[in-house]
């Protein structure tokens, strides 16, 4: 037997093992189960997202408080891996406090928080969906925090609505200035009048609503802003400057009256893919498919991208983003437990694409095809 080949593979396995070459990480599939830290803990964050740095892998979501009375909300926290298997809890990097009156006390409602670096600046910027105290989802508040190290402490910029006095690029401006009756809501006048900008402009002085929302960097470097706006009937996206903490003034509505929430924006061969859910509170409901070619539209929704089983439930999830791992993407959700949201379930499933270029994802019961 020639044994060369074989020598020359462990020589090969023991240099890559000298020099630090480690294997290129992999999403692993978790499908609801019980997903622990290093700790052993369920891992505590929700409505998040994974930002690679320098081989590491920040973690970041919501802290949800468990069944307890009483229990609120500690902020936002974040894990950390180098292989997206095996999480250390980093704890609150944007924590809530007991200071009354403050925009982050406690009793706040901390959602969909997202990170990214900042080049320009040389901050990590987290923005997130924020409900002040005791107002419930009235607020409709985006916020944004920065900070000079992705483990924190981020302090908060600023937490209000977006775009104030600004109208979207893709709307007759006529329309924000017309006196609108009082419509009774989902009558075909009032579907009407929603698609003409009747919340728009009935926001546009304060600013407009920011609640379920996605940060998504282009490939040119730009950063977009995507929430659900005018009472979670309408997406917009928004376009930030170029320290990513402010926006431009620069935004377009999609789908107005569509009532889309949980957004997750990804791009593939130069089309723009976004997977939204409907808005069902904490029940899961089926996914809706939008693509485009360009950021700012024309925007067309696309039949259901979940296959198989359950598909129409988004397999009992809720999406929450698209993670690229060098052209490798996973749909990320909550599997939400609304009587202790500290124990939702994450849902990580690989997004495949058909012979068309279409993205889909395949059903997590159904094991002979995972």
């Amino acid at each position: 037997m020639n044994i060369k080949p074989i020598i020359t593979l462990c020589l090969i396995a023991l240099m890559t093992s000298a020099c630090g070459v480690k294997e290129t990480a992999t999403m692993p599939l978790i499908k609801g189960e019980t997903f622990a830290d290093d700790e052993g803990n369920h891992i505590n964050a929700h409505g998040g997202m994974i930002m690679e740095k320098d081989g590491t892998y920040y973690w970041y979501g919501e802290n949800r408080p468990d069944s307890t009375p009483g229990n609120r909300q500690l902020g936002v926290a974040c894990y950390t891996s180098t292989d997206l298997r095996n999480w250390k809890n980093r704890g609150i990097v944007l924590p809530t406090n007991e200071t009354e009156g403050d925009l982050l006390e406690k009793g706040c409602i901390v959602e969909r928080p997202k990170v990214v670096f900042c080049p320009a600046t040389g901050k990590y910027v987290m923005w997130f969906h924020h409900e002040l105290k005791g107002l419930g989802y009235g607020a409709a508040h985006a916020a944004v925090a920065t900070a000079d190290n992705p483990l924190g402490p981020f302090e908060l910029i600023r937490s209000a609505r977006v775009n104030q006095g600004v109208a979207p690029m893709n709307i007759d401006p006529d329309n924000l200035e017309l006196d609108w009756p009082d419509l009774d809501w989902w009558t075909p006048d009032w579907r009407n009048a929603v698609e003409m900008g009747m919340m728009t402009g009935r926001d546009l002085e304060d600013g407009q609503m920011s609640r379920d929302m996605t940060i998504f960097v282009d490939d040119d470097g730009k950063a977009y802003h995507v929430y659900s706006s005018e009472e979670n009937l309408t997406l917009h996206i928004a376009e930030l400057d170029s320290t990513y903490t402010n926006h431009t003034g620069r935004y377009v509505r999609l789908f107005p009256g569509g009532h889309n929430e949980a957004p997750a924006m990804f791009k593939h061969d130069g089309t723009y893919w976004m997977i939204t859910s409907g808005c069902t509170g904490w029940a899961p409901n089926e996914a809706r498919l939008m693509r485009a070619d360009s950021i700012f539209g024309p925007w067309e929704q696309l039949p259901n991208p979940c296959r198989g089983e359950k598909s129409e439930l988004t397999y009992l999830g809720q999406s929450t983003y698209v993670m690229n791992l060098d052209g490798n993407y996973t749909f990320m959700a909550d599997i939400w437990n609304p009587k202790n949201l500290a124990d939702s379930r994450h849902l990580w499933l690989p997004v495949r694409f058909d012979e068309n270029g279409t993205p889909f994802i395949e059903s997590p019961y159904d094991t002979n095809k995972q």
